[in-house]
């Protein structure tokens, strides 16, 4: 699942980034209200964690833009800001959640947990690409109804292609959020997990590919 944080405080982002991918995610950061508004709008997530103090814009403005806009997603307000006024405002404003700095990390990852157990998740859980279904919380694959076994690298490597399916994506950003590390050790491990992906779905006859992209990267595609 996919998290959107939007922090400018670009320390405590790392931090809250790296509390969540420990807890499972895949982190999204953003510095601005603008930026995180794009993000949010472009792009699937989960779940968002948003700071009041925005250079920007209000964090506030931002909640309430967001709305508007149409999200559903649960938003976890995670602030300095911690009177009962601050409070009752984030959540008539369509906060799911408010959570006071500082906070403990393993708050912060619980508190993500239940905003999407509660709601808004839910359209999320199963993904369709084509002729495969990917069930996220069993990770699980169905092509045509019936299951495709994979390993758990081939999984993961599978839904974050699905999420952003039709996207060309590079090999640093496949090894961030499927491997978690940060810097390309120059191995071809992406290639070969890619290339066995690849044979596993020719195998169930899937008329989902993954196209390589040469000197970019890899997307997803329905062949």
């Amino acid at each position: 699942m996919k998290v959107l944080v939007i922090e400018d405080d670009r320390l405590v982002a790392d931090l809250m980034r790296q509390v969540l991918e420990d807890d499972g995610y895949t982190v999204a950061l953003a510095h601005a209200g603008e930026h995180g508004r794009t993000q949010a709008r472009d792009e699937a997530f989960d779940a968002i964690v948003l700071d009041l103090e925005l250079p920007d814009r209000s964090g506030m403005t931002l909640l309430q833009e967001l709305r508007r806009d149409g999200s559903t997603t649960p938003i976890v307000v995670a602030t300095a800001h911690d009177s009962d006024a601050d409070v009752v405002r984030a959540l008539d404003a369509g906060a799911d959640d408010y959570l006071a700095k500082p906070f403990a990390n393993e708050v912060l990852a619980a508190r993500v947990r239940a905003a999407i157990r509660r709601g808004g998740a839910r359209s999320m859980e199963r993904v369709q690409v084509g002729d495969l279904a990917l069930h996220r919380v069993q990770h699980e694959v169905f092509c045509r109804g019936k299951p495709v076994t994979l390993t758990a690298r081939q999984y993961g490597l599978l839904e974050f292609l699905a999420m952003r399916a039709g996207e060309t994506l590079d090999r640093r950003t496949l090894l961030e959020h499927v491997w978690h590390i940060r810097i390309d050790p120059g191995s071809n491990v992406v290639d070969v997990h890619v290339a066995q992906l690849r044979k596993r779905l020719r195998d169930v006859g899937s008329s989902v590919d993954i196209r390589t992209v040469r000197g970019e990267g890899y997307a997803l595609t329905l062949g």
